[in-house]
């Protein structure tokens, strides 16, 4: 019995992965982003789920939410945001951003098998923040104050966890979209998704080199979900799942486990 909620905002040209912009246009960013959830959505569903929410922020939900229940994000900061969602929600919850396209159900599986064994899941972002968080007995405070959009959210995240004696397990670490540089990444990763399909028709539409340049616009001080970055840094008793799936084997989604682990390792995390 575990409810996934899906948080994202409105995929608007200027709204969304600005940091693609440039290289890309706005209108190709929002193309991006929108693939990029459309796939999330597409995986959720496939997932044996109690409820499927959409936390959105926006006025018009995407087609692929069609059938979801909508929840409104609330205001404040992204910490009260997402502690609003589990506080609003009385049994186990997986939290999923919409930046992680190449997620597969089969990756997110043990989640729904084995609450048992554990008290949360942890999904981390190899930029430092997190693309998952699962909790058994959902509650705001788990969230609420946790800096995000920095390099130790996820020390910060994982620390908070441990601090109230929650058993933690770990999934595999994913590239979380924020660059051109990482688009490429999780384009050749998962080249069967419709991001990639997407991403490969603004490369051909692209100018010579445009779309292999990194964007150098700062990080929005308050990017949408598991989108904080975290430290370098994991629990060594927090073992990520295996096998990873076939197409998530690659030397970028190795090392970001590794240091995954590390910071584990320094929060003293237990499982």
């Amino acid at each position: 019995m575990t409810a996934i909620v899906v948080i994202a905002k409105e995929c608007l040209p200027g709204k969304v992965k600005t940091r693609l912009h440039p290289p890309l246009s706005l209108e190709q960013a929002a193309l991006l982003a929108a693939s990029s959830l459309a796939d999330t959505l597409a995986v959720a569903a496939q997932l044996p789920a109690t409820r499927h929410i959409l936390a959105f922020d926006g006025v018009t939900p995407p087609p692929e939410a069609s059938g979801w229940q909508i929840l409104p994000q609330t205001s404040g900061g992204l910490d009260e945001r997402l502690a609003a969602i589990f506080d609003h929600l009385d049994e186990p919850t997986l939290l999923l951003g919409m930046d992680t396209p190449q997620v597969s159900a089969e990756l997110l599986a043990p989640v729904f098998q084995n609450w048992n064994e554990a008290d949360a899941w942890f999904g981390p972002a190899n930029d430092g923040g997190f693309w998952a968080l699962a909790l058994k007995n959902p509650s705001g405070a788990l969230l609420r104050g946790i800096p995000m959009s920095r390099s130790d959210t996820g020390a910060h995240q994982l620390q908070r966890l441990d601090q109230a004696g929650l058993t933690v397990r770990l999934l595999p670490a994913l590239t979380d979209i924020d660059t051109i540089m990482d688009a490429q990444t999780v384009a050749s990763i998962a080249p069967h998704t419709r991001f990639a399909r997407a991403f490969a028709g603004v490369r051909a539409s692209a100018q010579p080199g445009d779309a292999n340049q990194p964007a150098t616009e700062r990080r929005s001080p308050d990017r949408p979900h598991a989108e904080g970055r975290a430290a370098d840094v994991a629990a060594p008793d927090l073992h990520p799942v295996a096998p990873y799936p076939a197409d998530l084997h690659s030397a970028n989604l190795h090392s970001a486990a590794a240091r995954a682990a590390d910071l584990l390792t320094l929060t003293g995390t237990r499982s």
